[in-house]
């Protein structure tokens, strides 16, 4: 019984950067704050398309002498496409898109295509952020009665530690490189949830069969053997995730941008805090053969 990799000498190194990073990503995200997209601040968006080339400063002057607010320009795609952000101060005003559309071919002097429009008022946009909150907050809890259900609290604990962990670093990565936080990326959290869980239990229920076969032996000794068992499993279905994942980053054009960036993130980070985060709580309660032994006891009279 030998162990190709001793990942539980590492576990206080890994432990110290989860701990920085963590602290860090609430920091970000506490005072610099996240970066709401339409869905959540709400307002118009407009992806438009110009016959030539035309510098993002001069759409952004004509639109600000509209008085439309805060007014975001930046380059989408291909030569001459550009992503409008505009927080549209009257929502009453139903003929807002031509008037744009017309003082920018008007001072442009150039044919302007608007190839989507995205109007979200302020009620819906506040409500679109409360069950945004709900989901991911109900995912967690799930989750956490999943594996009191399936396995010992202890090993609930380290799983709700590590949700936790990679959902929180995620969204403080994000906070950091200000990176627009809209509905796509409220899916990819939530999947990253799943797939977090999914890396963790599969090492947990290795843990816990190790736990019953070898007795005798110290649960560091069966985290290291788990994990090493798990270990091209792991790495076999992280490999094969990210490649979709990046293709998609790559080819997939803007729009799946942010979401396929969230979810290389998770991946990566969830499959990190599988066996570094929610390992190592395992060994801080010091589970044993019998830790199991009394959960079956008080579970069978």
């Amino acid at each position: 019984m030998t162990d190709k990799i001793n990942f539980v000498s590492k576990f206080k190194k890994a432990n110290l950067i989860s701990i920085i990073i963590f602290i860090l990503s609430i920091i970000f995200i506490t005072f610099k704050g996240l970066n709401y997209g339409i869905d959540f601040k709400g307002g118009t968006l407009i992806e438009l398309r110009t016959d030539k080339s035309i510098n993002a400063v001069q759409i952004r002057n004509t639109l600000n002498s509209m008085k439309l607010g805060d007014v975001n320009v930046k380059r989408f795609g291909k030569e001459g496409d550009y992503l409008i952000k505009v927080e549209q101060k009257n929502t009453n005003n139903n003929n807002l898109i031509p008037e744009i559309k017309k003082k920018l071919i008007d001072n442009l002097n150039a044919e302007i295509d608007f190839r989507r429009v995205e109007n979200v008022g302020p009620k819906v946009s506040s409500e679109l952020l409360e069950s945004s909150i709900i989901a991911i907050s109900l995912a967690l809890a799930a989750m956490l009665f999943y594996i009191w259900v399936r396995f010992e609290w202890q090993f609930s604990v380290g799983s709700i530690v590590a949700l936790i962990h990679d959902v929180t670093i995620t969204l403080g990565i994000f906070s950091i490189l200000s990176l627009e936080i809209n509905l796509s990326i409220i899916a990819a959290v939530l999947t990253i949830v799943g797939y977090s869980m999914n890396d963790t239990v599969v090492i947990y229920d290795r843990i816990r069969e190790n736990l019953l076969k070898y007795t005798k032996i110290s649960i560091s000794d069966v985290t290291n053997l788990s994990i090493n068992e798990t270990l091209a499993r792991t790495i076999i279905t992280s490999a094969t995730t990210l490649l979709a994942l990046i293709s998609i980053y790559v080819l997939g054009g803007e729009i799946l941008r942010g979401f396929s960036f969230a979810m290389i993130l998770g991946v990566i980070i969830g499959t990190y805090s599988s066996i570094f985060v929610a390992s190592p709580i395992l060994k801080f309660f010091k589970v044993s053969y019998k830790t199991l032994e009394k959960e079956e006891e008080k579970i069978v009279p």
